[in-house]
């Protein structure tokens, strides 16, 4: 009982202390037993890569098996449930036989390594595990000479002091008890430890003098740098003479944490010469990743500036995902080498064409059979907005011509690249169509369609991956719904409260428009009472105005976002399951884009929950058009008034010049009260003929004459919507 009770104590007080400073490994362990709580005590929850035998304690991921074991220290007892009893504390030759019976067998044979570590003193030993050495090709590689080549070879994983997982910090260098040689840790943030790039599957077995890790393989002595490797592999000769010529070969000879992934000579002759030294720093880290410790696919800055991502395809490793690593682990002071079959080119020194991936084949494929890649050549600067294969339906690819246009919506002269955009910008496209730039806190859209992560640079040019189609405005908000006819009362109400140019003008805005359905409790009658209340009317209906555009993919998820509308109470948009609801209200469509804002279609009217009503007749016909909130009746409440200075208006004047022989001038200036533009008339009377001259446009009115002595020629220009027309006729002076 004694016995038990020392080792509950030391393992409890061993945990105390480590929570003091706990390690990303020891971390994990934690969260892994929390996972498997439902499984009984001091139980692991261990995820297993398919198709191999690697277990990590881990967050889970779909793609990996869950196991569930004893947490390290920890073991069963027969008829009871997960694993209550702790192992009992040995020294650390005993405390191998509870690790790995085949490990302690290959300890025993030596003798004298036996009693050194029964002695006195205390000891972190690295034991390899059973399919450590089994997998060992030939296991005999390390008895050849019995009594010497195991006994160096176990004694390198040996260090006279005891060393726990949160004692082993990243680019950490231990002596090992071999001639004083280095052994390597890593401790990376994911939680795995590795020891000369060999992994940790199961730490911390506390002995009585020392500690115990076990490790998935045998690990072997380190002598040299990277640059000593390079230089000693014949199969890497050619990348050495690259590495030289780069001038980076310095620098991998001295200490450091790298990672390079070197190609063979074969890889070589695969690409141009001369092109290599170029991209030499493409293929090197400033930190070390050892293969064991990549799970899912990692992004790391290269020395040359850009990014590689590292994945992994059972128990092979991917480098932008392609399996291209022949040799993984190569573990040297200085870092790491994997070598590969294949040559890393970077973004940079790629033309945008090339940079289109899998998930946007379709797109690329397209550009080429239309005819389009005439315009993107490599002395061209241009930017790609492409859209996942998804997006091109069999509507979309049903008329060549229309997707010709829609492709070329998607091209943008000069390079754009993601750092470069910034809200409100206007994008021109090879066709001479401008494309809006809306910047969110989470997304970053162009028109209704939306970034995606995977945005790229190449030598001439930018990528952006796009998760629909783009397609450019070409109307305004109220030719959108007046096309549409089904929101005919909205746009009547609209003419009533004297808003209807709010639709029409430029600007910013995002629309709630309701559609007629959602008027049709409403009689007749009810319709004129609400059309006779000016005031109230306008605070109805800009309540579904909202200054900026605001679409669905920019919408942060199952967050609630606060509209300030122009009637000056907040709406609250809220995104969820790829849908939006405005105060709670469904959008059955939205992100139709116009070219003066974005209209979202509702079939509620909205109403601010705060925001009484002050006479009955009106509170009747509210409650028959607004159900989903209940609105308050106060007695004389009455509606503010809104003052329209968001509506671009301008008054309308008149003014008139007359010249004489040495021209003198007269003007008049007349203001006229209503739905005010400005009309000016000049006039100048010369010898010379005449003419008239008429320019219009939505809030503009010119009218300019001259009239001579003799009969004269009158030119009306008119200027309306962009087209100009001009009207020729006969005027005699008076």
């Amino acid at each position: 009982h004694f016995t038990q009770f020392k080792a509950t104590f030391m393992m409890v007080a061993l945990f105390f202390l480590g929570s003091v400073d706990s390690s990303a490994y020891d971390k994990i362990v934690t969260h892994s037993r929390i996972r498997a709580r439902k499984e009984g005590p001091n139980v692991c929850a261990l995820q297993q890569v398919e198709g191999t035998k690697k277990k990590y304690f881990s967050t889970f991921f779909p793609t990996l098996e869950i196991l569930y074991e004893c947490c390290p220290g920890y073991m069963k007892l027969d008829g009871m449930k997960g694993c209550p009893a702790v192992a009992p504390i040995e020294n650390v030759y005993d405390t191998l036989g509870l690790v790995k019976a085949e490990t302690t067998q290959r300890y025993s044979d030596m003798s004298k390594l036996r009693q050194e570590i029964e002695s006195t003193g205390t000891f972190t030993v690295f034991a390899p595990s059973n399919e450590a050495w089994d997998e060992l090709n030939p296991v005999t590689a390390l008895e050849d000479n019995v009594n010497i080549e195991l006994f160096n070879a176990l004694h390198y994983h040996m260090v006279n002091h005891r060393l726990m997982t949160k004692d082993m910090k990243n680019g950490m260098t231990v002596t090992s008890m071999y001639n004083d040689q280095a052994i390597f840790i890593n401790h990376y943030p994911n939680g795995v430890v590795t020891v000369n790039c060999a992994r940790i599957i199961h730490g911390n077995q506390i002995a009585t003098n020392g500690v115990v890790h076990v490790i998935d393989r045998v690990i072997r002595s380190v002598t040299g740098t990277i640059k000593d490797y390079l230089e000693s592999e014949e199969e890497l000769s050619s990348f050495n003479n690259a590495v030289f010529i780069a001038g980076v070969m310095d620098k991998l000879g001295q200490p450091g944490q790298f990672t390079l992934f070197a190609p063979t000579n074969e890889a070589f002759d695969k690409l141009t010469p001369g092109f290599m030294e170029t991209l030499v720093t493409y293929h090197l880290l400033n930190s070390v990743q050892c293969a064991e410790a990549i799970m899912a696919g990692s992004v790391y800055e290269t020395e040359e500036g850009s990014t590689i991502e590292i994945g992994c395809d059972g128990d092979s490793l991917t480098v932008n995902g392609i399996k291209m690593v022949l040799k993984k682990d190569i573990v040297a002071s200085n870092g790491v080498i994997h070598l590969i079959d294949q040559v890393l080119i970077p973004d940079s020194a790629k033309e945008v064409r090339e940079l289109v991936g899998k998930s946007q084949s379709t797109f690329g494929d397209l550009v080429s059979e239309m005819g389009l890649t005439s315009s993107l050549s490599s002395d061209t600067q241009y930017t790609l907005l492409a859209p996942l294969n998804a997006v091109f339906t069999d509507e979309v690819m049903a008329d060549d011509e229309y997707l010709r246009i829609i492709l070329q919506n998607h091209m943008l002269k000069l390079k754009i690249s993601l750092s470069m955009l910034f809200n409100g910008q206007l994008l021109e496209t090879l066709s001479g169509q401008l494309l809006r730039v809306f910047i969110y806190r989470t997304a970053v859209c162009i028109e209704s369609a939306c970034m995606v992560r995977g945005s790229k640079e190449g030598m001439n040019g930018a990528l952006h991956v796009m998760t629909s189609l783009i397609k450019p405005a070409d109307k305004t908000a109220f030719e959108l719904l007046d096309a549409d006819g089904n929101f005919k009362i909205f746009l009547s109400l609209m003419e009533t409260a004297g808003l209807e140019d709010l639709l029409k003008q430029n600007g910013s805005y995002t629309i709630f428009a309701p559609t007629d359905e959602a008027f049709e409790a409403l009689g007749a009658d009810d319709l004129d009472l609400l059309k006779g209340d000016v005031k109230a009317l306008r605070n109805i209906l800009l309540y579904h105005f909202s200054e900026g555009i605001i679409i669905n993919g920019g919408l942060e998820a199952k967050v609630t976002n606060l509209l300030k509308t122009l009637q000056g109470k907040p709406l609250q948009l809220k995104s969820e399951n790829n849908s939006i609801r405005v105060n709670s209200v469904e959008i059955p469509k939205s992100d139709l884009m116009a070219i003066n804002g974005v209209v979202h279609v509702v079939k509620n009217v909205l109403y601010p929950a705060d925001l009484p009503v002050g006479r009955q007749d009106l509170l009747l016909v509210l409650q028959k058009l607004i159900k989903y909130i209940e609105i308050k009746f106060v007695s004389g409440f009455t509606y503010a008034e809104i003052p329209l200075t968001f509506i671009s208006r301008l008054p309308e004047t008149e003014t008139v010049i007359i010249e004489e022989k040495q021209p003198s001038i007269k003007t008049v200036t007349t203001v006229i009260e209503g739905k005010p533009s400005i009309k000016q008339v000049t006039r100048v009377i010369k010898p010379a003929g005449s003419k008239v001259v008429a320019e219009v446009d939505q809030s503009t009115k010119t009218v300019t004459r001259v009239i001579g002595r003799q009969p004269s020629m009158s030119k009306v220009t008119r200027i309306i919507g962009g087209k100009t027309k001009e009207i020729m006729g006969s005027k005699f002076s008076q």
